[in-house]
């Protein structure tokens, strides 16, 4: 019975495999976190300034637990968007946490049902960059549980408590100290930073993402900006679709 309980905690890992593996995780997601703690205090604040009360505005980072969907669902709400249009962008810019779960899942196997479920709904663009290299480098390395469970919860901790923080700074400012300017440049300093790092896919996908969403932006129900969205994925898709050599006969080289 005790060898099953542990069996439970460790996700079918060696006690020390998976401990090792989450001291491992807690010490490579560290530099992240001082992105990650201004980026949860801005969603707190944000939420305020979209006029949602405390008690939602905290739930949110609880519940949601996605920055830039958070983000843009509270840019929405403070515009006053139908719930469905809110709904909606905030489920497509999370459908790529759908992929990031079955690309996590082989690791995961040995692990109980409740451990793959925390690991699952605390997952981020993070743990899949950390857990993919830290696998790849080091495929006999084990406590690969333990690796995704230390940095997923370390992340959740961090994000819920800079958020939780966010709100209640937010609701204590007084009304003129407004904050509105800290969503676009929230979602500006993610767009410059994920260019940086991008390939020639990714700049597509931008460049027509913000064309489209600059030329809809006097769409009713604030619509241009799922439009953007969608455009933006066909763009990236199409341009690696179009350099992606055909194995066709005859196709392109």
């Amino acid at each position: 019975m005790a060898a099953d309980r542990a069996a439970v905690l460790t996700g079918g890992e060696p006690t020390a495999d998976f401990l090792a593996g989450v001291r491992e995780g807690v010490r490579d997601v560290l530099p992240v976190l001082l992105a990650i703690t201004p980026f949860g205090l801005v969603t707190g604040v944000a939420a305020i300034e979209a006029g949602l009360a405390r008690a939602p505005a905290v739930a949110m980072s609880y519940v949601v637990f996605a920055g830039t969907a958070q983000l843009a669902a509270l840019q929405l709400i403070a515009a006053g968007s139908p719930a469905v249009v809110v709904l909606a962008t905030a489920a497509l810019l999370n459908a790529r946490f759908a992929l990031y779960s079955a690309a996590l899942a082989p690791h995961l196997r040995p692990a109980p049902w409740p451990l793959r479920a925390w690991i699952a709904g605390t997952i981020t663009d993070q743990s899949m960059a950390l857990g993919s290299q830290r696998f790849g480098r080091f495929p006999e390395r084990g406590g690969r549980v333990g690796y995704l469970t230390g940095v997923s919860s370390l992340v959740w901790l961090v994000w819920t408590s800079a958020a939780t923080v966010g709100v209640l700074a937010g609701a204590a400012l007084p009304p003129e100290a407004s904050l509105e300017f800290a969503v676009p440049l929230v979602f500006l300093a993610l767009w410059v930073g994920a260019l940086r790092r991008g390939t020639p896919p990714v700049w597509a996908a931008a460049a027509t993402a913000a064309l489209v969403a600059v030329a809809a932006r006097a769409l009713p129900l604030n619509v241009g900006l799922l439009l953007a969205a969608f455009a933006g994925i066909a763009a990236g898709l199409a341009w690696e679709r179009w350099r992606a050599p055909d194995a066709r006969p005859g196709g392109r080289p």
